[in-house]
């Protein structure tokens, strides 16, 4: 099935421009806009509206590439269904991932699934989590690992690989850094009150960690003083370790016991989801279920969330009032 000339006209919306697309497909400007004139030559009408910066498309490009995209799901959705059937051991898998814990999971796991997987080509995508969900919305993305909460979640299909406690971190030095549990000990539960005076880095505002962050500080009736927002947890940790000011993590970056750093659980024990998600009605090939199971398999063996160091939730350290 052929299907150059729809993924030429998904990559000039893709970039706006047709020069940008014409490189990213590696063929020249003319060439792709020989491709574009004759099918908009084929359909009687424009797809594009022109201009030197954006090319934006028109309500027929509108209406093609959305079919495009859907007909792109079905020719992949075929083939990974008869590579399995064939047992064939080929095909591409594109993964999406957030910054911070993701390149971390995907240098880990990739080596070892290559080698079971080695004729299955693998493109890595970083980005932000509303991005990635756009991603698969578009059908550009076959599996995304997010983190989130439950109201963050859009019509694609979730799969919850671990639920993760959000901690505070605070410098140790600080006064309250006293009341922090000895290493190897269950964390000290404490009111974020405490702190609601002190300077907080967060997360920036299209994250889902600061819609959480905000929803923590509003359970608490605290309005944050905000020192810097940045889109890395290791951010936060950095910032952290060096007195500058508190900060709203995942229970994940503290799992090393990072120097420096004093961290608590808050009385309500927020928490969010780390899932894979996919595209609802999409078919996942035998390699995309076994990088699931795989990234399952790597979140569940590193949790911080352990009893050593987090006693369950109806069993509660005393809270540092």
């Amino acid at each position: 099935m052929d299907t150059k000339q729809i993924e030429y006209i998904l990559k000039i919306a893709e970039e706006n421009n047709i020069t940008k697309a014409a490189d990213k497909l590696f063929i020249t400007q003319s060439a792709l806009n020989q491709q574009l004139l004759k099918l908009e030559s084929e359909l009687g009408t424009p797809l594009f509206h022109r201009s030197r910066t954006n090319w934006r498309p028109t309500a027929a490009g509108e209406i093609y590439i959305r079919n495009a995209r859907e007909i792109l799901r079905l020719k992949k959705n075929t083939y990974n269904q008869i590579n399995d059937i064939a047992n064939t051991k080929r095909g591409n898998l594109s993964i999406g991932f957030t910054p911070g814990r993701g390149i971390n999971m995907f240098t880990s796991i990739y080596p070892v699934f290559h080698q079971k997987y080695p004729d299955v080509t693998v493109e890595p995508v970083e980005k932000s989590v509303h991005e990635l969900q756009q991603m698969l919305a578009d059908s550009s993305l076959d599996i995304a690992f997010l983190t989130l909460r439950q109201e963050d979640h859009t019509n694609d299909e979730y799969i919850t690989l671990v639920t993760e406690e959000i901690l505070l971190a605070v410098p140790a030095g600080h006064p309250v850094g006293i009341f922090a549990a000895p290493p190897g000990q269950p964390l000290s539960v404490i009111d974020l009150r405490k702190l609601q005076y002190e300077p907080f880095v967060v997360m920036d505002k299209n994250s889902t960690m600061r819609a959480l962050a905000n929803d923590i500080f509003k359970q608490y009736e605290i309005s944050p003083n905000i020192l810097f927002e940045t889109r890395n947890n290791n951010t936060i940790i950095y910032m952290v370790q060096t007195n500058l000011c508190c900060g709203l993590v995942p229970s994940y970056y503290a799992q090393n016991q990072p120097e420096n750093i004093a961290f608590f659980r808050l009385p309500s024990h927020p928490y969010w989801q780390v899932t894979a998600s996919y595209k609802r009605n999409a078919y996942l090939s035998k390699p995309a279920r076994l990088f699931i199971e795989m990234v399952k398999e790597h979140w569940n063996l590193n949790p911080f969330d352990r009893p050593s160091r987090i006693q369950p939730m109806d069993n509660p350290s005393p809270i540092l009032e």
